[in-house]
């Protein structure tokens, strides 16, 4: 993400051409806070709390495809593009890594605010969709957000703490940013998306040397540095790519399975750790950690204030309580004349394998698999184990 400027004279040229807009002035500027918390009033939203805590993977994809505002590709040349993101779409289909329950998230995330989608593509470009990368000229996180930035945006950065690496942080404030840019360009996300990449006080003034207003632009025909122009290029691609990979044998059926909704929550008192989080809530212990890199190590970061972690829909509501234990058998057949005559299930641990996993696939808690094999939590699982499914002798 490049850095981005304002000055006073972003706002002037703003209100000059198209008064009726909101007005944000540059996003290095501090006026910009101020447009940031008005538009958080707003309110940004996600999943909601209490709905569904799964959703299938060819939803969320239609989704997608639904909210784009450039639906043509008939006369996209961007072919360099196209083939530099060509593994996009595998990655989607991949059942090895989070990036499809994340692209849920930013998509839903864009959905709400009332956005184009082309917007939750802008993880892809910057980071890959990876909530822990980081650049070596500093920006960081799922957004690529430099720390100026950051903080203008409310994402807190303390010793310990990295907000940018927070996909829940970061992505409340891309949305945030992504939604005035888009109301001061009248709406036209190609020139939102070149404010984004260069600045909105850049692109405002290309507008006036043009004698073009936001409503009516050329942003092609815009005097901008080319990699702003290629950002632009880049998306619609990527966008292209992901639309027509439908046609693709089985790409749709990799789709057609379930994935966690994700949701961003503030910690809960008394958590000091993603792994206790996960027991509470019979959750992946691992996919938290994954998703939440803000928190090194699994350690629940306290800075002053709430901070929030990104888990499944599942975990956002209180804990399962285990039933009521069945009541004794009756004296003429003891328990263990029934443990007897039934066939103790065993899984030997396979690379990728986690707790949560096993569970959900034999129909058990996470808590009782643990129990049944002297685990806890911070165990760490190692291929060849054999793990007891239902306990016993």
């Amino acid at each position: 993400m490049t850095a981005r400027g304002g000055s006073r004279l972003a706002m002037a040229l703003l209100l000059a051409a198209m008064p009726a807009l909101p007005v944000m002035a540059g996003s290095e500027a501090k006026p910009a806070v101020a447009s940031v918390q008005a538009a958080a009033a707003a309110g940004v939203a996600g999943p909601a709390a209490g709905g569904p805590t799964v959703r299938n993977g060819q939803e969320i994809y239609r989704r997608f495809l639904d909210g784009l505002a450039d639906q043509d590709c008939s006369d996209d040349a961007s072919t360099r593009w196209r083939s530099h993101f060509g593994h996009v779409p595998r990655q989607l289909a991949s059942r090895s890594n989070d990036v499809l329950p994340l692209f849920g998230y930013v998509v839903e995330a864009m959905r709400d605010a009332h956005l184009p989608t082309e917007y939750a593509l802008i993880p892809f470009i910057e980071s890959g969709y990876r909530p822990g990368a980081r650049s070596a000229s500093g920006p960081a996180g799922l957004w690529q957000f430099i720390a100026v930035t950051a903080r203008n945006h409310e994402i807190p950065i303390r010793p310990g703490y990295d907000g940018r690496l927070s996909p829940a942080d970061a992505t409340t404030a891309a949305v945030r940013y992504l939604r005035t840019l888009h109301g001061m360009f009248a709406g036209d996300w190609r020139l939102a998306v070149m404010a984004y990449n260069a600045g909105e006080y850049r692109v405002l003034n290309a507008l006036k040397r043009a004698g073009q207003a936001p409503a009516t632009a050329d942003p092609a025909s815009l005097a901008m540095p080319d990699i702003t122009h290629s950002y632009v290029r880049k998306l619609h691609a990527l966008s292209c790519v992901i639309k027509e990979a439908e046609a693709r044998e089985g790409w749709l059926v990799s789709l057609d399975r379930e994935v966690p909704v994700l949701q961003a929550i503030p910690v809960p008192d008394g958590v000091r750790d993603l792994d206790t989080l996960a027991s509470r809530h019979d959750t992946d212990a691992q996919q938290l950690r994954r998703l939440n890199p803000a928190h090194a190590d699994g350690r629940v970061a306290r800075i002053g204030q709430p901070v929030q972690v990104l888990v499944p829909q599942s975990a956002a509501t209180p804990p399962v309580f285990m039933a009521e234990a069945p009541p004794e058998p009756d004296d003429a057949v003891t328990a263990s004349d029934i443990a007897s005559t039934v066939a103790r299930r065993v899984h030997t641990v396979v690379n990728g394998d986690s707790i949560w996993a096993i569970a959900r696939r034999y129909g058990v808690s996470s808590r009782a698999l643990l129990e049944h094999n002297g685990l806890d939590a911070r165990s760490v699982l190692r291929p060849g184990m054999e793990l007891r499914i239902d306990g016993g002798p």
